[in-house]
């Protein structure tokens, strides 16, 4: 298998990986998912320390940091952060979430500890730039342009004439201000939209990515990398839904069993694109479409997968991303020789994503008892604590929460799924003012994303 292919072609270098071990890792901006990593690295030995970037986190605002003895804020000065780290001993830096990816790279570069590869690192963020490095690879990506002109960009949409068209940010994360677009003035519009907005960081929207739309089922694949050999930790296959008519929205995901057909054809194609863009030390979260004409990019995350739990993913999974990254970095030597564990779904595991259809409104303490008296309910993470007011869910980051369903008869899941969606529209949402819902996802009998 391909992932064999890049194991065995950078085993070669496993006594320089061995010799970089690392007595400290530096993380930087431990918000979400980064949150677990002090512990993960504990368990194999590693000490901790937290970098505070100097990007206003929007993503993660109001969720816990990871336990740190030591945090040193970043101050726009690399080469004296960088001073501060090696003071700590720091042998590795490796980003916490997205806020984290530029910084993590910059500092690894100054400290000359194990990185990614420093040529093309905006590619790493920017996603007109990222898709220019993976098809300069070779390797197949969606039609895009990325413009500040409305005129140039509805040009380019009437000269292809396929929709609907995706438009988004250059450099976001999760769904923020992803829109479909169906017609040109629909087009114009979400350009307005967008250009007006700052992204989840704080950046200005000067420009704006439009892609085609990708027709075919979603998968992420998980990996972690060192000494630029890779291991595919897990694939998950995405559903979404529409909401607020025009935005995808994050509905539920599922583990796709490792000897599924997909996961041959998806999973070399991904560490194709980790080469491509020079991902060689670190996690990464991959999307890809399996399209007619096979796997296309639709982004590459240089940090660990989104919110997931690693307790339960490994509980069900029999591994999990932030493990497999801390025994890559104690131990380099376990990925080089291909010893890292690989996933192996032990029943029917479901992530479904919580979607608030109301403008203002609260959890209902009574029927979110009811949620977690579902019979394959195993876990609820809330964004925000219970009582607090919430917006109505537009994209990821306006979401209350998310919540694991397991059994081993995938009816049951797919029963208590829609008994979820149900209390949403009746009841799990006390509306604080009146106002009509917004839709939420109908159970899509096909798999992937809908078009809205």
């Amino acid at each position: 298998m391909s992932e064999r292919r890049t194991v065995d072609r950078a085993a070669t270098a496993a006594g320089q990986a061995l010799s970089a071990r690392a007595g400290t890792t530096a993380v930087v901006d431990a918000h979400g998912i980064g949150a677990f990593l002090p512990a993960a690295l504990a368990r194999h030995g590693v000490d901790t320390v937290h970098v505070c970037s100097d990007t206003p986190d929007l993503q993660m605002a109001g969720r816990a940091q990871g336990d740190f003895a030591v945090e040193i804020r970043h101050r726009g000065d690399v080469a004296a952060t960088a001073r501060a780290l090696r003071e700590h001993g720091v042998g590795f830096v490796i980003a916490g979430t997205e806020s984290g990816v530029l910084l993590a790279d910059r500092l690894s570069a100054e400290l000359g500890t194990p990185g990614n590869g420093m040529s093309r690192p905006a590619a790493r963020r920017d996603k007109y730039e990222m898709a220019a490095a993976v098809r300069e690879a070779g390797l197949a990506t969606a039609s895009c342009i990325a413009t500040s002109s409305p005129e140039e960009l509805t040009r380019w949409a009437r000269d292809r004439d396929d929709w609907p068209v995706v438009l988004k940010p250059r450099a976001s994360a999760g769904t923020d201000n992803v829109r479909f677009c169906r017609s040109e003035e629909e087009l114009r519009a979400a350009f307005a939209a967008v250009t007006a907005a700052t992204d989840r960081y704080g950046g200005s929207n000067a420009t704006v990515v439009a892609q085609e739309f990708l027709r075919g089922d979603e998968y992420f694949v998980n990996t972690v990398s060192r000494g630029g050999a890779h291991h595919m930790v897990e694939v998950w296959r995405y559903h979404k839904s529409p909401v607020d008519g025009d935005r995808p929205m994050y509905d539920y995901e599922e583990p796709v069993p490792p000897d599924d057909p997909a996961v041959r054809t998806v999973v070399p194609y991904v560490l194709s694109v980790l080469d491509a863009l020079e991902i060689r030390n670190g996690a990464a979260h991959t999307e890809v479409v399996l399209t007619a004409r096979g796997p296309v990019l639709v982004e590459c995350a240089a940090r660990a997968g989104g919110s997931h739990a690693p307790a339960v993913v490994s509980a069900f999974l029999g591994t999990d991303q932030l493990d497999c990254m801390a025994r890559a970095i104690a131990h380099p030597e376990d990925l080089a020789e291909g010893r890292l564990p690989r996933y192996r779904p032990r029943s029917h595991l479901r992530y479904v994503t919580l979607i608030n259809p109301y403008e203002q409104a609260v959890l209902s303490k009574e029927h979110l008892a009811a949620v977690r008296a579902l019979g394959s309910f195993v876990d609820l993470v809330l964004t925000l604590p219970e009582g607090a007011p919430l917006p109505r869910t537009v994209d990821l980051f306006t979401s209350p929460g998310y919540l694991y369903l397991a059994s081993a008869d995938a009816a049951t899941v797919e029963a208590d799924y829609r008994r979820l969606r149900d209390l949403e529209r009746n009841g799990l949402y006390e509306v604080a003012v009146s106002g009509r819902p917004a839709s939420l996802p109908e159970r899509d009998t096909q798999k992937g994303t809908r078009i809205p």
